[in-house]
């Protein structure tokens, strides 16, 4: 077992990567968290193992439970495929028993104005572009970021939308989420609409072998992490909230839907959601803005009567 460590990971990886569709992204954090676990270990996959690492992680590396138990899930789930496959005859999991504090925290969202700016922000560098290269990176930037705050998916999903996703005549694009699950999103934005179909007038210029929609200068696939590059750059030139990530376009999409009267079902279905309860998260941030304007502008409060 100590030898094959290395190929076991490997093998659970290759396994959870194709029968969950996950991002590159996930299962290098995967691959992390059991090597850690891995190289912790004192015994042979003991119960006391497990039970050692968690107070390893709470006491000396001090992480949240939050965090503490995304970890656990993972090395779980990989006893469960060692016992699976016959490469353990019993799980330390099968009595174990743990509780982790629920932290539930806010999403972290642009404000409207926010937005805006970035989006005025898109519109002056398109028109500033004055050759054909930086045309091209404008028109592709300005897609990408409009995309992103118009239909809220995820960097992810956007990095690897197909030119046979995109359904013309009902401005729909399919979207490959989560666990391989796919849902239709409509973009309600005109001039959205427009940008993108702009890109793809440009884009299916370019002989590559491939059907990605947004790519680099190379002719390759736009990656994740290209795609934070491109948000970095006009959060910066747009002068918003230096902390936010391309992420908060998902949150703030979201949480005006809610603010602005959508059903929470619908929400879900258009964001993705396995489940409501990852969705019900945002009504707790348009319940706080209430309060804060309620608090703040309401005509009530001016008298002590």
């Amino acid at each position: 077992m100590e030898l094959q460590q290395d190929n076991l990971i490997y093998l659970y990886l290759n396994q959870v990567q194709n029968e969950k569709n996950l991002s590159d992204l996930t299962i290098k954090a995967y691959a992390s968290d059991l090597n850690n676990f891995h190289n912790f270990k004192t015994n042979s996959y003991e119960e006391q193992d497990i039970i050692k690492y968690i107070e390893h992680m709470r006491t000396n590396q001090n992480l949240k439970d939050v965090t503490i138990k995304r970890k656990i899930i993972v090395i779980k789930s990989f006893y469960s495929f060692l016992l699976n496959n016959n490469f353990i005859n019993k799980s330390p999991f099968s009595s174990l028993k743990f509780q982790f504090k629920k932290e539930r925290k806010l999403p972290k969202t642009l404000t409207v104005r926010e937005v805006g700016n970035l989006l005025k922000c898109i519109d002056r560098i398109s028109e500033l572009s004055d050759d054909s290269f930086t045309a091209f990176i404008a028109t592709r930037d300005a897609a990408v970021l409009d995309i992103l705050i118009t239909t809220g998916i995820r960097i992810s999903e956007l990095s690897s939308l197909k030119n046979s996703d995109i359904i013309k005549h009902d401005h729909l694009i399919l979207i490959h989420g989560k666990g391989r699950k796919q849902r239709l999103i409509y973009v309600s934005s005109q001039t959205t609409w427009n940008r993108l179909k702009y890109w793809l007038s440009i884009r299916n210029t370019i002989n590559t072998d491939h059907d990605y929609v947004f790519i680099n200068r190379y002719d390759n696939k736009l990656s994740i992490y290209a795609i934070e590059d491109i948000f970095n750059k006009y959060k910066h030139l747009s002068k918003i909230n230096p902390d936010a990530t391309p992420h908060y376009l998902r949150h703030t999409f979201a949480t005006n839907l809610l603010a602005n009267g959508a059903d929470l079902r619908v929400v879900q279905e258009i964001l993705g959601h396995s489940s409501i309860s990852t969705t019900q998260i945002y009504t707790e941030v348009t319940n706080k803005r209430k309060k804060q304007v309620l608090k703040k502008y309401n005509y009530r409060n001016k008298f002590d009567i």
